[in-house]
């Protein structure tokens, strides 16, 4: 299917223009008929050739300009009409300048009424006047739509022009800007739209733009057809459910879930005469949504929008731009930047400008990375920019000189530190986060795994040389005597009073622990290393298995240190619990593993001490 949207002044012909092409009548309202005016969107199709080619036939009078951009913003291409009785009028002008501000490039000009007075005058005037648009030079017929003079040839010239229209991306993400919305009894409701791009299916889930509702598509229909599924372009009316969706109008938008972004502010370019003309209060028209917003110029030809509503723009888009009561022709707008930082400190406006003038329109990994240094991946794709790479960490991509920088403020901060604290030297990798102002401790993992001389421990950065940090010399002294004490009873560890008057406080045992002069095996309790093994030793020689109270006498030791030196045993896979009294030796810490044993296993219900 091809659709086009209809385009000139009032009581030109353009209704029934269509109604001549298609048998179809577009205007839906008994007023519009009546009056011979048409007030709101018509949808009419034909067949030509082998293919449908849908039209929405807008209102043509001044008063109904807002109406017009909703039928023509979503559309690709426009039947452009003037009448040869009339010629060129103020409505001709002003939506001209639309299409030209939305960027169409595809048109077919019809010269309606030519039965009525020769059309080859107003033919010339309107093809010059469109050829200074984005529309440029377009095919021309005179036709009438009482006689039926033209339409052959145009049927046959908009055959032609379905032919060149660019195809669609069906796998694109979905967004269904409704022109209409209301009830069926039996099916609930019912949203009309022209879809530019992707596929719709009967089950899929969509949210609307706000995220306020969750529908699901119940049926579809396309050229009143049902369908399982319709790709782009199409004419599409789809029957949604669920809660909210009694509140859908047109203006709003039905979104693939998680692909877009909604946005309050936007930077764009605006075509035409320097921003310092266009008003500081306008309305932005993109699709069928029309959104008042406040204009702050930046540069020359730059802006930042900021909108009354959020709207579910992309990198690329087009849009109108438009002084309420239509005294200026409306103007068009390029987004450039959909998630635009914050101009807050002084110059930032200026700043913002210059790079700005950079910016084409045309979405561009690269350099989008660039400016934001880290971006999610799913955050670049909502913004309609393509990825550049692979993610550094998780869904996270860096631009590589940035990520570059970052490896060596990493290393020099792990430095550091360790030199500022000798007995604690490694840098906590929150802390880590911190300093580098990285929104997330995976970026502080990635990093720290691509430096070599960088290591991490229990949530910790060391320099590769202070794994075993040197011990202050009274340090080293508290330690030694220590040691003394643990040589004679090497599972009495001792008790706090001792620990104090050695001067050995939380800190300075966890620096000697992490050095491997003392084994930290809970709070308050230290053991010479290695002494965790030369206890396994002990307690594979008694009968297993065996209960606390064995393992405290044969360890020669008290039930102070004994429950947590087992715990620690249990957590090395030295020993492991039978039941809630009594624990054995792991014959596969001996044997290299995976010899069985004939004891019971152990209920994982059974309580620890």
């Amino acid at each position: 299917m091809r659709v086009l949207a209809t385009a000139g002044h009032v009581d030109h012909g353009k209704s029934a223009l269509v109604r001549a092409l298609t048998g179809m009548e577009p205007d839906r309202y008994e007023e519009e008929r009546r009056r011979g005016l048409t007030l709101d969107l018509g949808f009419v199709w034909t067949r030509l050739g082998g293919d449908h080619l849908a039209f929405v036939d807008v209102p043509g009078h001044e008063r109904f300009v807002p109406t017009m951009l909703a039928g023509a913003g979503p559309v690709p291409a426009v039947l452009f009409v003037v009448a040869a009785d009339q010629g060129w009028q103020p409505q001709s002008a002003e939506h001209l300048a639309v299409l030209d501000a939305l960027g169409v490039r595809h048109a077919v000009l019809a010269v309606t009424r030519s039965d009525l007075a020769d059309p080859e005058p107003v033919r010339a005037d309107a093809v010059e006047r469109l050829a200074g648009t984005s529309l440029g030079t377009v095919p021309q017929v005179a036709v009438s739509a009482v006689t039926g003079a033209g339409l052959d040839e145009l049927r046959a010239a908009l055959s032609r022009l379905a032919a060149t229209l660019p195809a669609p991306d069906p796998d694109a993400d979905v967004r269904l800007w409704l022109d209409r919305a209301f009830t069926v009894r039996g099916h609930g409701t019912v949203v009309t739209g022209t879809l530019g791009a992707g596929t719709l299916r009967v089950g899929d889930r969509l949210v609307t733009a706000d995220g306020s509702a969750v529908l699901r598509v119940r049926g579809l229909q396309s050229l009143r057809e049902e369908r399982t599924a319709v790709g782009a372009v199409a004419r599409v009316a789809v029957n949604v459910h669920g809660p909210g969706a009694g509140g859908l109008c047109r203006g709003q938008a039905l979104l693939t879930p998680g692909r877009w972004l909604c946005t309050e502010a936007a930077d764009v370019r605006i075509a035409g005469e320097p921003t310092a003309g266009v008003p500081r209060c306008a309305v932005l028209h993109i699709g069928t949504a029309a959104v008042p917003v406040t204009v702050r110029p930046l540069g020359r030809d730059t802006a930042r929008l900021t909108l009354r509503r959020a709207l579910p723009l992309r990198a690329g888009d087009r849009a109108v731009l438009r002084e309420p009561g239509g005294t200026r022709l409306p103007r068009g707008v390029t987004v450039l930047d959909v998630r635009p930082p914050r101009l807050t400190r002084r110059g930032a406006g200026r700043a913002r400008a210059a790079e700005l003038d950079t910016m084409t329109g045309r979405p561009d990994g690269a350099a989008e990375l660039r400016r934001r240094k880290l971006i999610r991946r799913a955050d670049l794709r909502a913004m309609g920019v393509p990825v550049p790479g692979e993610p550094v960490a998780g869904d996270w991509l860096a631009d590589p000189a940035h990520w570059s920088a970052l490896r060596d403020r990493l290393a020099g901060q792990v430095l550091a530190h360790a030199q500022a604290h000798p007995l604690d030297p490694g840098l906590p990798a929150e802390a880590a986060r911190r300093l580098l102002a990285l929104p997330d401790r995976a970026l502080v993992d990635a990093l720290a795994a691509a430096l070599p001389r960088i290591h991490a421990r229990q949530g910790r950065l060391y320099p590769a040389d202070s794994l075993r940090p040197a011990l202050p010399a009274p340090v080293r002294a508290a330690v030694d005597a220590l040691r003394r004490d643990l040589a004679r009873t090497p599972f009495r560890a001792p008790e706090a009073g001792r620990l104090t008057e050695l001067g050995l406080d939380r800190r300075t045992v966890a620096a000697a622990a992490a050095a491997g002069a003392l084994l930290r095996i809970a709070d308050g309790i230290v053991l010479l290393p290695g002494a965790d093994a030369d206890a396994a030793a002990v307690l594979r020689a008694l009968p297993q298995p065996f209960t606390l109270s064995e393992a405290r006498r044969a360890l020669d030791t008290t039930r102070r240190v004994a429950v947590p030196l087992l715990e620690f045993l249990d957590a090395r896979g030295h020993t492991e619990r039978v039941d809630d009294r009594r624990r054995r030796c792991r014959t596969d810490a001996v044997n290299g593993g995976g010899q069985e044993s004939n004891l019971p296993a152990r209920d994982p219900r059974a309580p620890r001490f």
